[in-house]
């Protein structure tokens, strides 16, 4: 195949791979922290103002984020992708044309979830779990933020798309600029003009409705792809090739909001026939979920800023730098990890209390959920790493297998088998036994894609 696109200034096809990897995924990485910031900066500040209650609202409310996360990652990793791999192959208008149709389904389908959350809401917190005394603050929380969804879903979806057009800082900068004004928002709402978590839901939209403004004046004056307004309308070509791409990333996500709903019901049952009672850990996972997103959000950076990387050279048949790529990705995750994992071991208590204080049946479900449920986080990251990087290359399927282990295969299943014989305790023994399978087999998969490169490699010499 003919390769007609301009590559000798191209730094994906000629920069050194450690400094490609630091000048695409050091963005990456601040804009996913960005993003987990939103729900983080929310809890610290509802949990010092509001209190435990509170803490368990905005757990409740987290399916409704990751759903929002869910639908922008396959729309904009699904277009970005698509977009890397036909101008590494040259099919420049092609490209264009995907992500044109990328942008236009990031608002439709911004504006839909808003609408049923909206609609829909009572019988959505019910279903997440919700609990007669968390109820009024779950209510008043996800009916606001559902007035910020179509911009956190365009904003989420068209900070890939800006990345694969070879602009990561502004790409991070739309992250950036919306959780500084979310910050600075919260305690002013919160505790000056005593708003409660009424407070903290304006403060996230405000935040949201800039960021969303940035990504329109990126793709209206500073893009270097050729766009036309007539390609933002969604072409059914294009949809199949987006959904295909950016369905691995998606099914993670959605399988992240089942596993949490599930839990949230598990916990509330169990909960009720322990020590801890049903709020407590609710409260706790809640905020042990919020600080393992900034694990999360480090790995997936780091799989987000390969992923032109990936792609571009993938489409242009460098396979060589493909699998460079991977494996400096590999040793980052794993250094992430390992940090993270001596944190979660030596810290709990010192992190649970940034959230706010509590009883000391409260401290304790929290330390002993973090020692247990995090205890393999040091290979956590190679999962996520290795299913964005079968999507980056075009490898749909199997980037949706990868997803779709550690969240539906492993953990869903031991989240209801385990607490029948263990109690409340089984929640948190289904969690690391989860992770060592699902990295066991994204490392599996890895080195099978890698094999058969490495032997491309050899035959076209």
């Amino acid at each position: 195949m003919e390769h007609t696109v301009e590559t000798t200034k191209n730094p994906l096809v000629e920069e050194k791979i450690g400094k490609l990897i630091a000048r695409f995924a050091i963005p990456a990485i601040i804009s996913m922290l960005v993003s987990s910031l939103y729900n983080i900066v929310d809890q610290i500040f509802i949990g010092q103002g509001v209190g435990m209650l509170g803490n368990a609202a905005t757990n409740i409310a987290f399916p409704v984020s990751i759903i929002c996360t869910a639908t922008a990652l396959l729309l904009g990793i699904g277009s970005a992708s698509n977009y890397n791999l036909e101008t590494g192959k040259g099919n420049v208008e092609e490209a264009n044309k995907i992500a044109g149709t990328g942008l236009g389904l990031l608002f439709i389908c911004g504006v839909i979830i808003a609408a049923i959350v909206l609609l829909f809401l009572n019988p959505l917190l019910y279903l997440f779990g919700v609990t007669p005394d968390v109820l009024p603050y779950a209510q008043d929380y996800t009916f606001i933020t559902a007035f910020g969804i179509p911009f956190l879903v365009s904003t989420t979806g068209g900070t890939h798309l800006i990345r694969a057009d070879r602009s990561p800082t502004y790409s991070m900068t739309c992250m950036l600029v919306g959780a500084i004004i979310n910050t600075i928002l919260d305690p002013l709402f919160i505790f000056t003009f005593n708003w409660g978590i009424k407070g903290a839901a304006w403060a996230t939209v405000i935040g949201q409705f800039v960021s969303g403004l940035l990504v329109i004046i990126y793709f209206v004056k500073f893009r270097k792809m050729e766009l036309r307004f007539s390609m933002l309308r969604p072409g059914v070509k294009y949809m199949k090739a987006i959904a295909a791409l950016g369905m691995a990333s998606c099914i993670n996500q959605i399988a992240m909001a089942i596993v949490q709903i599930t839990m949230n019901n598990t916990l509330r049952h169990y909960g009720e026939m322990s020590v801890y009672g049903t709020d407590i850990p609710l409260a706790c996972v809640g905020i042990i979920s919020k600080v393992n997103m900034v694990f999360m959000a480090i790995c997936i950076g780091i799989s987000q800023g390969c992923q032109p990387i990936w792609g571009f050279n993938y489409g242009a048949g460098s396979f060589g730098r493909v699998r460079k790529t991977f494996w400096r990705a590999f040793e980052i995750s794993v250094l992430v990890g390992v940090v993270f994992f001596i944190v979660f071991q030596i810290f709990p208590h010192q992190l649970v209390t940034v959230f706010g204080d509590g009883s000391t049946e409260y401290f304790q479900f929290a330390e002993r959920y973090f020692r247990i449920f995090m205890f393999m986080t040091f290979i956590n990251g190679i999962q996520p790493m290795s299913s964005g990087f079968f999507t980056s290359i075009g490898k749909a399927r199997l980037g949706i297998v990868v997803s779709l282990t550690r969240q539906v295969l492993f953990l869903l299943p031991l989240i209801l088998i385990f607490p029948l014989f263990m109690g409340i305790d089984g929640v948190m023994y289904a969690g690391p036994i989860a992770d060592a399978a699902a990295a066991v087999v994204a490392i599996f998969y890895a080195l099978r894609e890698l094999n058969i490169m490495k032997n491309l490699e050899k035959k076209a010499v």
